[in-house]
């Protein structure tokens, strides 16, 4: 059974920082590209940052410069540091993995961790 957990999550205060961590078991994750979306009530899962299996990353215009992706494949886990947070970034934090060949789209979520940033 494929497993994400995330851990990490908290509340902070406007401009401090979290660092979330998303473990995988039940499956090797060298080959699938991981990513961080969140989510508030009542609006759409948004991308924060993705990461391929060579490293390449991209990132949230709301995001860049403040959070940084990144991946331990022998650990089977992926990263996302978070500074300089602001109350808009208040969400809850689900972690992705995603393969797509030429047979099969393989796609798992974690169960999400709250992130909320407030004074």
């Amino acid at each position: 059974q494929v497993q994400l957990v995330e851990s990490g999550g908290g509340s902070v205060q406007p401009g401090g920082s979290l660092r979330l961590s998303c473990a995988a078991s039940g499956t090797t994750f060298t080959a699938y590209t991981l990513g961080w979306y969140r989510q508030v009530p009542g609006k759409q899962r948004d991308l924060v940052a993705t990461i391929t299996t060579g490293g390449s990353t991209n990132y949230a215009d709301s995001v860049k410069g403040r959070f940084t992706i990144g991946r331990d494949n022998a650990k089977n886990t992926v990263y996302l540091q978070m500074n300089s947070l602001k109350p808009e970034d208040t969400a809850v934090y689900y972690c992705n993995a995603r393969r797509i060949t030429v047979l099969t789209a393989t796609n798992y979520w974690g169960q999400g961790t709250q992130v909320t940033v407030s004074s």
